[in-house]
């Protein structure tokens, strides 16, 4: 009959530290029916659950499918004795805990119990409390036991798991005696170092360290023996096993070692304590370091230090110039052209050009001496302890002179050349700053006197650089400030009388230095690549000037303004011309465009589609400046313009009594090519007299009007004398 058939949680009680018998299941065994309904009654507790039997077939198939804390089993049974379970529990491994009750007087049955398996023998007739203490034993004696034997299968799991995590390690795991010898190493002694565990167990780690790092671990394990250090941590650099080692392996490893002291007992009685250890490979963390140091100070394409390693080096340098009271040099040498070899053949073949560059300068540079690559076509050299500038002169020239030969770049040959400038310390400077500020303005010096060479600094280069720096800066913010105007200077036909024509000119109303001439600001913002907006300013304010005199009643009036030769470089130049032209309702062939010769003959091919482009629209085209470059005839025939201005340098030297052979050429080439003629500078009647008989019939200059804003221009319009007709 079956009272209960919850499980029993003997072993989590005793666990837990409360009654050992709580949540126990116990199995009464007995032919007695009365036995088998008083026996649970009886000994009835909270947590004590009961299963009955009445013989043994019937408690071996309870058995089967279910285990319990404790058997009360009799003796006697209808189908056999008691022993038949202990039997079948000890074959079956079982582990409940039985005591059996008999009422057999002899000693035999009791014996026979206990060494079959049974914990305790209760005789009948027995007493409540006798069996009721019988059955508190056994079960407290189970849940010590099933608790005892937990904590043993965790113990062996645990070593099981501590000894596989430690030999199974990547980490390399020892253990030292008091006199730092090896007690205990693990396997990966031999993948790591080259060595069998065996052949160091003791013998010094001392051994395994190299020199250099020996002093600092024995202080280490010196401070763990005397008690005088906690756990910690250090690099050091251990040696393989030269027999063993693998081709290509370097003779050492770093490792990063975590050691902990552990007590230890000396001869004598005396605290030795020895020490845990755990050194791990950080070789290729340490590679990795030396990489990324590595490149975080040095160019990457040409292995050169980069501009931190160079400031460093420059700094110490100083420092060392100034306490031995001795000169050095600072070079920054700059490419010339680089950008046409970038454009022409592309950045590979620049490159090229970089690494070979550096591999021919380091090799006439002495050995302490530093060449570093500040980025793009950039580098600067520091030339220490030299013992007068002479010294750095030399040392320039040798660099010109090596890079005189051509670079083979794939694609064909360049012939590279460098500006450089050069600081002298103390002379130029007494910090690295200055010094490399100073070269760096001494390199532009060179740059726009001609390239291909060298020049040491000298104060007034200082000022000049400073006028340009400030004179950048103004300028960036001249088109936002307004602070640019255009004035208009007549042109005049004697023919027909009258104004035919304007010239727009740019003009720079600084608000401190006045005005600025074209001449002083538009190279400067050629280079600074600003000179595009400036140019579609003039367009602009050009176009719509005119489309006011033109609603004023001055209908026929021309348009001539100038254009960057930067500005013929962009492919919608004649888009955007145009726009202006369409936006301000002009005529297209009452606005001429200026180019210069200079400009034609560069990149000839792109700016004569430029020009054919413009004719093409309706556009007017003139050569500003004629006759002072160096084209020739079939530059006309190339470039189809409309119109040949005559430099005011010619006009100047005519007389009434001598005519200049350059403009009687002039204006033949313009008389066979059909092209308008207009005369600069004119400012004497003397000069009119000529230019007329030479058949030029346009001018403009002082003579007639000086340029000005476009409202004193409207009223001159308005009011203009008119010449003397011609003769």
């Amino acid at each position: 009959m079956v009272i209960s058939s919850e499980q029993p949680f003997a072993h989590q009680a005793a666990e837990s530290g409360t009654a050992p018998d709580l949540q126990c299941r116990i199995l009464v065994v007995d032919d007695d029916t009365a036995l088998r309904r008083s026996l649970p009654i009886a000994l009835a507790q909270p947590g004590r659950h009961f299963d009955c039997c009445a013989s043994i077939a019937e408690t071996l198939r309870q058995l089967e499918h279910n285990s319990y804390d404790l058997i009360l089993l009799d003796y006697r049974l209808p189908d056999g004795t008691g022993l038949d379970v202990l039997s079948w529990l000890a074959a079956s491994q079982r582990q409940e805990a039985v005591v059996m009750i008999s009422g057999e007087d002899a000693i035999d049955a009791a014996i026979g119990a206990l060494r079959a398996g049974a914990d305790d023998f209760v005789r009948k007739p027995y007493h409540l409390a006798q069996l009721q203490r019988t059955v508190h034993g056994a079960l407290h004696k189970t849940a010590l036991e099933r608790a005892n034997r937990t904590m043993s299968e965790r113990l062996r799991a645990s070593e099981r798991l501590h000894r596989y995590l430690v030999e199974s390690s990547p980490d390399l795991i020892f253990t030292l005696d008091g006199e730092g010898c090896f007690t205990y190493i693990n396997p990966r002694i031999e993948s790591l170092l080259g060595f069998r565990g065996n052949q160091l167990l003791k013998r010094p780690f001392l051994l395994l360290v190299m020199p250099e790092d020996q002093d600092r671990m024995h202080s280490l394990l010196q401070d763990v023996r005397n008690g005088h250090s906690e756990r910690f941590e250090v690099e050091l650099r251990l040696r393989r096993n030269r027999l063993s080692l693998d081709q290509g392996l370097p003779e050492t490893v770093t490792v990063a070692l975590d050691g902990l002291p552990m007590p230890g007992r000396g001869d004598e009685g005396a605290r030795s304590p020895g020490l845990y250890g755990v050194a791990r490979d950080i070789s290729d963390r340490k590679r990795a370091e030396e990489i990324i140091t590595h490149q975080a100070y040095h160019d990457q394409l040409t292995g050169l230090p980069n501009r931190l390693l160079f400031r460093d080096r420059l700094e110490l340098a100083v420092t060392h110039a100034q306490r031995q009271n001795s000169p050095l040099a600072v070079m920054f040498v700059d490419i010339d052209r680089f950008k046409l070899v970038n454009d022409t053949w592309g950045h590979a073949a620049g490159d090229t050009l970089l690494r070979t560059l550096a591999e021919r300068v380091s090799g006439v540079l002495r050995r302490g001496d530093t060449l570093a690559r500040l980025g793009g076509d950039e580098f600067t050299i520091l030339l220490p302890d030299i013992s007068q500038p002479q010294d750095a002169e030399t040392i320039a020239r040798k660099i010109l002179d090596v890079l005189a030969a051509p670079f083979a770049l794939g694609n064909g040959e360049f012939r590279a050349t460098v500006s450089i400038g050069i600081a002298i310390h103390p002379r130029d400077g007494h910090s690295a700053e200055d010094l490399s500020r100073h070269a760096d303005v001494a390199m532009y010096k060179v740059k726009r006197s001609g390239k291909n060479g060298f020049r040491f600094f000298d104060a007034g280069l200082n000022a000049h650089h400073r006028q340009r720096v400030s004179l950048e800066n103004d300028l960036h913010k001249a088109l936002e400030r307004q602070e640019f105007e255009l004035h208009y200077q007549p042109q005049i036909s004697l023919n027909h009388r009258r104004a035919v024509g304007m010239e727009a000119l740019l003009r720079w109303n600084h608000p401190t230095r006045g005005m600025v001439p074209p001449a002083t600001f538009v190279p400067v913002a050629e280079e600074m690549g600003i000179i595009g907006d400036i140019s579609q300013w003039v367009l602009e304010r050009a176009c719509a000037q005119l489309g006011e005199w033109r609603s004023a009643g001055h209908d026929t009036l021309r348009m001539s303004l100038n254009l960057s030769p930067h500005d013929f470089d962009h492919h919608d130049l004649v888009d955007k011309v145009m726009a202006a032209v369409t936006r301000h309702h002009i005529p297209p062939a009452l606005l001429e465009v200026e180019i210069t010769e200079s400009m034609m003959m560069q990149d000839a091919d792109a700016t004569a589609t430029k020009v054919r482009e413009l004719r093409s629209a309706g556009l007017g085209v003139a050569i500003d400046d004629f006759g002072t470059g160096y084209s020739s005839l079939s530059y006309l025939q190339k470039f189809p313009v409309s119109c040949l201005k005559i430099d005011r340098s010619f006009v100047r030297e005519l007389s009434a009594s001598a005519v200049n052979p350059i403009i009687s050429a002039i204006t033949g080439i313009a008389r066979g090519f059909g092209l308008h003629l207009v005369a600069e500078g004119v400012e004497q009647e003397g000069q009119v007299s000529v230019l007329r008989s030479l058949g030029c019939d346009i001018m403009q200059g002082y003579l007639f009007a000086r340029p000005a804003p476009a409202a004193e221009i409207e009223r001159w319009l308005n009011t203009q004398p008119l010449p003397a007709a011609p003769g």
